[in-house]
C-alpha cells in the first residue's frame, strides 16, 4: 500500500512519531496534572481520574508520560542532528581530500566504532554530568562514526565519476564540488541512516535515563520512571513499569518502521 509516495512502513512510522511529537508540543494542554507534584493516593491503579494510575509518590503517571515525551524527543533529535552534521562533514572531507587527512580521520572514527555503543554513551554521560544536553552529546558521539563511514564510502566512489572530474577540469573550487555536486547524491543515504539511528537513539536515551544519567528527580522521564517502577512489579503495581516501557517501545518502533520504509523506498524494492 502507498499513500502519496509513502509506503505502509513509512505511514505507520510517521504516524507514531507525529503522535509523540504532538504529545510533547501540547503537553501543557494534554496533561491533567503537574508531573512533579503529588495529586492523589500513592500507587493508585489506573482509573477514570488517573488514566495510568499514580506512582509511589502519588504523582499522576499519565502526566509524567506526557511531559516525559519532551525529554526523550529533544535528546533523540538533538543527538541525531549533531552526529549527522559532524559525521557528514568529516566523511565528506575525509573521502574527498584523502591522504593523511583520510587516514587520521578514519583512525579516530574506527577507534570510536570499536567501543560498544551503549558502554561508550554511559562513560561519556558520566564524564559530562547528568543533563539532557550532555546525554544528547554522549549519544551523538556514539553515532558520528556511522555517518562518517557511510558518507566517506560514497564520496570515495563519487569523486572518481566523470562529472566530478569534469568539474575539476573546469576549475570549480573543491568546496563547491562537495556542496553542489557530491552532497546532493548523498541525501537518500542520509535519510536512511538518520531514521535508523533515531530508533537506536531512543533505546540508548532510555538506557541512560534508566541509569539516572539524563534527568534529575523529580523531572519526568520514561527511562527513569521505568527504573523506579521495576521495584514495585512484584507487589502487583504493573502500571508503574508497563506504561513507561510501552511508550519507549512504541517510539522506537515508530522510528524503526520509518527507517524500514525509507530503505524500501530508496532501495528500489517498494
Amino acid at each position: 500500500m502507498k499513500l502519496g509516495g509513502l509506503n505502509t512502513y513509512m505511514v505507520i512510522g510517521l504516524a507514531l512519531i507525529m503522535f509523540f511529537m504532538v504529545m510533547a508540543v501540547f503537553a501543557d494542554f494534554i496533561a491533567p496534572y503537574s508531573p512533579v507534584e503529588k495529586v492523589g493516593p500513592e500507587r493508585n491503579p489506573p482509573s477514570p481520574e488517573y488514566l495510568m494510575g499514580t506512582d509511589n509518590l502519588g504523582r499522576d503517571m499519565f502526566s509524567r508520560i506526557v511531559y516525559g515525551s519532551r525529554i526523550i524527543l529533544i535528546v533523540v533529535f538533538l543527538s541525531v542532528a549533531v552526529s549527522g552534521s559532524v559525521g557528514t562533514i568529516l566523511g565528506l572531507l575525509s573521502g574527498y581530500v584523502g591522504g593523511l587527512v583520510d587516514k587520521f580521520a578514519s583512525f579516530i572514527m574506527d577507534s570510536l566504532y570499536a567501543f560498544p555503543s551503549l558502554i561508550l554513551a554511559i562513560v561519556l554521560s558520566i564524564a559530562l554530568g547528568t543533563s539532557p544536553l550532555n546525554a544528547a552529546i554522549a549519544i551523538a558521539v556514539v553515532y558520528i562514526p556511522t555517518y562518517f563511514r557511510m558518507i566517506r564510502g560514497q564520496v570515495l566512489s563519487l569523486k572518481n565519476e566523470l562529472f566530478i572530474e569534469a568539474a575539476r577540469a573546469l576549475g570549480i573550487p573543491s568546496s563547491r564540488i562537495i556542496t553542489r555536486h557530491i552532497l546532493p547524491h548523498l541525501t537518500q543515504t542520509l535519510m536512511v541512516v538518520f531514521s535508523m539511528n533515531s530508533a537506536d537513539a531512543v533505546l540508548t536515551e532510555a538506557a541512560l535515563s534508566f541509569l539516572g544519567l539524563t534527568v534529575q528527580p523529580p523531572e519526568p522521564d520514561w527511562g527513569f520512571d521505568l527504573y523506579k517502577g521495576k521495584g514495585f512489579i512484584l507487589s502487583g503495581d504493573w502500571w508503574l513499569l508497563a506504561f513507561p516501557g510501552l511508550m519507549i517501545t512504541l517510539l522506537a518502533i515508530g522510528f524503526a518502521l520509518l527507517s524500514e520504509g525509507v530503505s524500501l523506498k530508496y532501495g528500489g524494492r517498494d
